[in-house]
């Protein structure tokens, strides 16, 4: 990946969450269980890690801002290096269920309620 196509990638990933806040949707009614399956199946866990926590390669998608239009959107047309799911891949429900999925963990806690790292800063 080149330097350029990390700026738009990383770009893109600020600016979608600001896009689908100012649209409403209805909450996702997807399956959790059925999103694990297909998150694990799929291959998304690869770059996204078990959790969604993200790493290297792909976004963090645990506790996304983004809604479920919006999520559905950048999976079917994706910027940077992360293949496009069509709908041949994954169906509309597919991707409910797998949003559910991501939305079900819990946002991360504050960097100051995780006493090793207020210890670290302390020293």
């Amino acid at each position: 990946m080149t330097k350029l196509q990390l700026v738009v990638a990383m770009s893109t990933m600020l600016i979608l969450p600001v896009a689908a806040a100012s649209q409403s949707s209805p909450a996702a009614t997807g399956n959790v269980e059925a999103g694990k399956r297909l998150f694990e199946k799929d291959g998304c866990y690869q770059c996204h890690g078990y959790a969604a926590q993200g790493g290297r390669d792909g976004a963090r998608l645990a506790a996304t801002l983004l809604n479920g239009q919006a999520f559905s959107r950048y999976v079917r047309r994706p910027f940077g290096a992360m293949p496009a799911f069509t709908q041949k891949v994954l169906s509309d429900q597919d991707l409910t269920d797998i949003f559910a999925y991501v939305k079900a963990f819990p946002a991360a806690k504050p960097a100051t309620d995780i006493p090793l790292l207020n210890r670290l800063r302390d020293k």
